[in-house]
């Protein structure tokens, strides 16, 4: 199971996103965004404490999966959820990949969905 975040990251590919490497796993810089919303779930007590890097599965690595899920709560993740879903599969949207996958399912809350024109 993977998640979308606020700036439209897949795991933790941060847009732009290496859609082509032959990396299954990779080294990323999180972008300020990503930080923040570390520290805003909690997961860090403020921004100098979330490491600067991270390691994340590659896109071409989460789309070699047979199924892919991916769980997206809450109304502060809709602009992603929109961009994903409704705008162009592009790398300033990571997870805009998921739409080129066969058997991929995504779970949205209210929230999540609120900007979506349909679901």
């Amino acid at each position: 199971c993977i998640g979308i975040g606020e700036n439209g990251h897949l795991a933790f590919n941060d847009p732009p996103a290496d859609f082509t490497t032959d990396a299954k796993v990779l080294v990323v810089n999180l972008d300020e965004a990503c930080r923040r919303q570390q520290v805003g779930e909690g997961h860090f007590p403020d921004l100098a404490a979330v490491p600067p890097q991270a390691l994340s599965m590659s896109i071409p690595a989460i789309l070699a999966a047979r199924t892919i899920s991916c769980v997206v709560p809450d109304a502060r993740k809709a602009e992603a959820v929109r961009c994903a879903l409704a705008g162009p599969i592009t790398p300033d949207c990571p997870a805009s990949a998921l739409r080129g996958h066969a058997d991929c399912w995504v779970y949205l809350d209210e929230g999540s969905a609120g900007l979506l024109a349909q679901i």
